[in-house]
């Protein structure tokens, strides 16, 4: 598993209390208690860790590879998942995989980003980067399930949109555009989760939605830190800088009213225990699904309106 330099001290715990527990079991020893403290201070030490993160550190996190995709929150959370292919002008995206399922009792359109965990799958799913046919294809279903009356959950995943040639030549920045404008108009609950990484336009081309949830250690934010440390600083060593002067964190985002909840994740991170963080994300989505569901059409538009024309914060001389 991809460590991260600041978890070396748990790690360097976990072995110990191994070599413990073999010597334990080779020699016939009863080692109990010495484990029972090392294991204590193991606790200790992850709570120590994973409760006093720097938005740097949640960055790499959110960048894990072992972390919960978005085809892994489907087959975790979801029930019942049939994947459509196919934006009707170009092609298919794998990078933006999409289509129905059951979340609980509610039938609802699942699309995404999906990255991938080899370089394999990686160059299959474009390492998460969407192409413009990604975004036609996401807006083809968002509108499918407008027709059939159905919620629309769109999970964030993404360094952004991709910047190739072919992407230009296509174009992806009407194409984001366009989701922009037609997402503000859905007459259907959207509910938009930042999974890992949500960055720029690539983000906010599924991102228009009733209510915007990050899970706990994902970043959402109009470039990287690396980006910003490299025009600002001229170096990309200042990243952490640059992550720490964003607010690009759950908990800043929060604060700013730029989201609506957090998904708490287990101690360690998404990556330590895939279930545990679908169970979460399920209790925190189907919460808010349940009272979106419950507002009549003209509601849903007026509040989606009103939450995104309050964005922002200035001060007049």
């Amino acid at each position: 598993m991809q460590l991260l330099e600041f978890e070396k001290p748990a790690q360097e715990l976990e072995q110990e209390i191994e070599v413990l527990r073999a010597k334990a079991s080779a020699q016939n020893l009863d080692l109990s208690a010495e484990i029972e403290t090392m294991e204590r201070k193991l606790a200790e030490t992850r709570s120590g860790i994973y409760q006093n993160l720097t938005p740097w550190q949640r960055v790499q996190i959110a960048r894990h590879t072992q972390r919960p995709f978005m085809l892994d929150y489907v087959s975790l959370a979801f029930e019942d998942f049939t994947e459509l292919h196919g934006d009707r002008h170009i092609g298919d995206d794998a990078s933006m995989p999409g289509g129905f399922a059951m979340l609980g009792d509610k039938k609802c359109v699942v699309i995404g980003h999906q990255k991938g965990r080899d370089t394999k799958e990686n160059l299959k799913r474009n390492f998460g980067s969407a192409h413009p046919e990604g975004y036609r294809k996401s807006l083809r279903l968002m509108k499918m399930a407008e027709k059939f009356s159905m919620p629309i959950i769109a999970l964030i995943d993404t360094p952004g949109a991709f910047p190739g040639i072919g992407a230009e030549e296509r174009n992806i920045a009407e194409a984001i555009a366009f989701n922009l404008r037609e997402m503000m108009l859905l007459k259907t609950p959207v509910i938009a989760v930042v999974l890992g990484e949500g960055g720029s336009g690539g983000a906010l081309g599924i991102g228009v939605a009733d209510r915007v949830v990050m899970m706990e250690n994902a970043y959402y934010s109009v470039i990287s830190p690396e980006g910003c440390a490299a025009i600002l600083w001229k170096h990309r060593k200042h990243a952490p800088e640059a992550a720490e002067a964003m607010k690009l964190v759950a908990p800043d985002l929060l604060k700013l009213e730029l989201i609506d909840d957090v998904v708490p994740e287990p101690i360690g991170g998404a990556h330590h225990d895939h279930q545990a963080t679908a169970d979460s994300f399920r209790e925190v989505i189907s919460k808010h699904l349940d009272h979106l569901c419950s507002l009549d059409t003209e509601q849903l538009l007026n509040e989606r309106y009103e939450k995104f024309r309050k964005f922002g914060e200035w001060n007049e001389a």
